[in-house]
């Protein structure tokens, strides 16, 4: 690691860590000098791979399971972070949760898919927000909120999950108001982001329909989401900010 790294002695938290933006993410705040602990829900063996990455290139990385749905279980990760590191200066809400459920299917998003997406995606980021201020207010701390340009215009994977997103980029900005002076607290709204495991999923048509749309020719990359937490949690006069990584895709321009 560079001695003069940005983020020498910081620790952070990145929820879903196993997951491509999650990894991007740990291993760039890494790569700073940051001690990384990512969170997990059941991919135990992708977040085997993001912590040997961030091994490998001379980085300090750990990683916990935590199942954002459960209360009790993320006040006892902000306990172990609590003992085990004694400091926490920040903390990304990237771990989420989404089903495909085309808008019109109305009869399909179920009270149990909805709660499912909602606690997962927008409670869970408050809880952890609540039970880490304390640690985040001792050096001035940072959030940051990895949410979705499908909270921005109506178009995602399904209506429970854009309201999800929607939900995140207003409480980004709640939030932001609630803990200054001490904590800043921002947002990165990717679109659709190239070559990860939700990306290939999707038809292709979907994939080049959104590149044919996005006005630089192509979509969200996971270096530039890494690039712009970085650029967050180095600022100190930044907050309550939501930027939008598409490839410049209108319909989100705001």
């Amino acid at each position: 690691m560079n001695e003069s790294a940005s983020l020498k002695g910081k620790i952070s938290v990145v929820t879903g860590g196993s997951g491509d933006i999650g990894r991007a993410i740990a291993k760039r705040l890494a790569l700073e000098g940051s001690d990384v602990l990512i969170t997990y829900a059941g991919a135990e063996d992708r977040a085997e791979v993001t912590l040997k990455e961030i091994r490998d290139a001379g980085g300090s990385a750990h990683s916990f399971k935590l199942d954002q749905r459960d209360p009790k279980d993320i006040e006892n990760t902000i306990d172990y972070v609590r003992n085990e590191f004694g400091s926490l200066d920040i903390l990304v809400n990237n771990a989420a949760w989404n089903i495909g459920i085309p808008f019109p299917e109305l009869e399909q998003l179920t009270p149990d898919i909805w709660d499912r997406v909602l606690e997962t995606n927008l409670r869970a980021p408050f809880l952890l927000a609540r039970a880490a201020a304390s640690l985040l207010k001792i050096g001035g701390g940072h959030i940051v909120n990895i949410s979705s340009a499908g909270g921005i215009a109506p178009g995602s994977s399904s209506i429970a999950y854009s309201s999800s997103k929607a939900g995140l980029n207003h409480l980004t900005r709640c939030l932001a108001v609630a803990m200054a002076p001490d904590v800043a607290v921002n947002c990165v709204a990717p679109g659709l982001v190239e070559d990860t495991r939700m990306a290939n999923r999707l038809p292709k048509a979907v994939s080049e329909g959104s590149k044919r749309q996005a006005i630089l020719g192509k979509v969200g990359q996971v270096e530039d989401i890494a690039e712009q937490v970085l650029t967050f949690v180095t600022s100190s006069s930044v907050t309550g900010q939501t930027i939008v990584i598409d490839g410049g895709l209108p319909a989100a321009m705001r």
